[in-house]
């Protein structure tokens, strides 16, 4: 008996594809379960269409992420903190202040748990700090910390 998987199964396959299971198996563990439902030709179109319209949306997204990487690969951001004598910061910046600085720069919202400051920026000079936007893709934004003057 043909079914279609629901959600992913360890042995047996991942979500939305179509195994071959006893009738028993099916009947007794995966329907009542909701793992699985039977794959009727109708069905088994309409899942066939939607992995192709997850996969276009997919490419979209990492077209985007690409431009943005891009675009944030020659942003050069400048952010002013308070700092002491001896260049050093008093307190840190952190990756929301890199995220609200990109916002404001180039108008793109990041998350800032993509945002990497490690170690903690905590000195005046100047940074590359990555942002993960994809799998396998991170840009380096610049940034310049200079202290504010007073």
């Amino acid at each position: 008996m043909d079914a279609i998987l629901l959600q992913d199964i360890n042995g047996l396959g991942d979500a939305g594809t179509v195994v071959s299971v006893a009738r028993g198996y099916m009947r007794n563990y995966l329907q009542p379960r909701g793992l699985a439902e039977v794959a009727t030709p109708a069905r088994i179109a309409e899942v066939q269409r939607n992995e192709a319209k997850r996969k276009a949306a997919d490419e979209r997204a990492r077209l985007q992420a690409i431009e943005q990487a891009d675009l944030l690969g020659r942003t050069i951001l400048t952010l002013k903190a308070k700092a002491g004598d001896d260049g050093r910061l008093f307190g840190s910046i952190t990756s929301g202040d890199v995220a609200d600085a990109i916002q404001e720069a180039r108008g793109i919202v990041i998350d800032r748990r993509r945002i990497t400051v490690d170690p903690p920026i905590r000195a005046v000079g100047t940074y590359n700090v990555p942002i993960e936007l994809g799998p396998d893709l991170v840009a380096e934004v610049k940034t310049i910390v200079s202290p504010v003057l007073d």
